[in-house]
């Protein structure tokens, strides 16, 4: 399946947003009860919001300063974060006032998402693994996340797996990738990163010299600089 005569020796893969996802999907959930309060969005706006989204939390300036601010405070975190988010989305301040307390009471007391894996991965990854391929996982968590590609049935399919805090940086701080290829012995080049956030994974791995490949099933990133893609079956005309 994917015999080539490209150079590529490994796939390294993010986690959040590109193997494991939540359903129903935060962003659309914010989109769905802000429209459900009388403050519907457009397809524009909505794509606008989602990059500014992507942005936040590739390990922004504002990010850190707000996680700095609210040290030990997650209620307040996320309370400043909601705020944020729905100014993104054009409501206004008095507004947010009156939209605030109702998501929070509707993502306290009713939203239960469910991790959800692209059905296509379990044939794609083992597709890889018998090509040659060294596969692993790469993603700005904080802490070891193993066990939540046993909960997904994924992690037999990775040689590695590694959480930006076992490294002491984050994405898209080129040096990240840099224990993984040490480990595998590998060149930049010989490196594909495929992740769901241009700002975090793309802009990263480019400066780190691997391939990168942007993986969009929203449409985020229509006009990306990179390879994009929609689905993992299309990594088949890549590698």
């Amino acid at each position: 399946m994917f015999a080539s005569a490209t150079n590529y020796k490994a796939v390294f893969f993010d986690l959040d947003g590109t193997l494991r996802h939540t359903v129903p999907l935060g962003a659309e959930v914010y989109r769905e009860k802000v429209a459900e309060f009388g403050f519907p969005i457009s397809e524009a706006q909505n794509r606008k919001v989602g990059r500014w989204e992507h942005y936040y939390w590739a390990n922004s300036a504002e990010l850190r300063a707000d996680t700095k601010k609210f040290q030990g405070e997650d209620g307040a975190f996320w309370h400043n974060y909601m705020g944020i988010r729905l100014t993104e989305m054009g409501v206004s301040p008095k507004n947010i006032e009156i939209l605030r307390p109702k998501l929070q009471k509707y993502l306290n007391e009713e939203y239960d998402p469910e991790n959800w894996v692209p059905p296509e991965l379990h044939q794609i990854l083992p597709a890889l693994r018998l090509a040659g391929y060294k596969l692993a996982v790469l993603s700005n968590r904080r802490n070891p996340f193993i066990d939540i590609l046993e909960e997904l049935s994924l992690v037999d399919y990775f040689d590695a797996i590694m959480a930006a805090g076992e490294i002491g940086s984050w994405k898209p701080d080129p040096k990240i990738f840099k224990p993984l290829l040490e480990r595998f012995n590998l060149a930049p080049k010989e490196t594909v990163y495929i992740g769901d956030n241009y700002y975090a994974d793309i802009i990263g791995a480019r400066n780190a010299g691997l391939e990168p490949v942007l993986y969009d099933p929203r449409g985020i990133f229509p006009d990306a600089d990179c390879t994009r893609i929609t689905s993992f079956t299309a990594l088949e005309e890549i590698l």
